[in-house]
């Protein structure tokens, strides 16, 4: 799939097919999920981190099926044009953002997605503990939703931050890696 068409789908699927909540509600939504993972975590960030990606994990594995109903596509014939259809269509239909493809590995496994917004992140400011900084990944659903959803579709991914605004970062920058293409079998119980 072509970028430009990708970009166009996004477009029409996001005035189209999708119905629209309020974005201001889903920040604060988010925010305050966060801060609860952090006071029951005690401000151990690296196991909010693991429980912001096994969240996203699961909300990705149900999110697929409507990607799928309301985009009207096929799978992909290849990890550039799922990296495409993530950024334009996917991230497009449920945030209504569209995150810069790059940074291609020389074997086409790896990429990065460069947010130059992050809805999740808008108002948000992290504690300033002198830890958070640098150990908190605020928006780090966004990586467990991508794996559990492409999980299924037979493709096991490693998703990550290795840069966050929030971070004091000049960008918002995930890799996400193929490991492997899966063949038709259960996913991993992982709720």
């Amino acid at each position: 799939m072509a970028s430009n068409k990708a970009a166009r789908d996004g477009e029409r699927i996001w005035k189209t097919n999708i119905d629209k909540v309020n974005a201001e509600l889903v920040t604060l939504t988010y925010g305050t999920i966060v801060a609860q993972l952090c006071s029951d975590f005690n401000n151990k960030y690296s196991e909010v981190n693991k429980q912001l990606d096994k969240m996203g994990y699961n909300i990705g594995m149900r999110l697929i099926e409507d990607f799928f109903a309301k985009s009207g596509l096929q799978r992909c014939i290849n990890f550039r044009e799922t990296a495409e259809t993530i950024s334009k269509i996917g991230f497009k239909m449920f945030l209504n953002i569209t995150p810069t493809v790059t940074n291609w590995s020389a074997d086409n496994k790896t990429f990065s997605l460069i947010f130059d917004e992050n809805p999740l992140a808008d108002f948000v400011e992290l504690p300033n503990d002198g830890r958070a900084q640098d150990e908190l990944w605020f928006s780090n659903i966004l990586c467990g939703i991508l794996r559990g959803a492409l999980e299924m579709v037979q493709m096991q991914v490693e998703a990550h931050y290795i840069s966050d605004v929030l971070r004091g970062n000049d960008t918002t920058e995930m890799r996400i890696t193929l490991l492997r293409y899966m063949e038709d079998e259960m996913p991993p119980d992982d709720e």
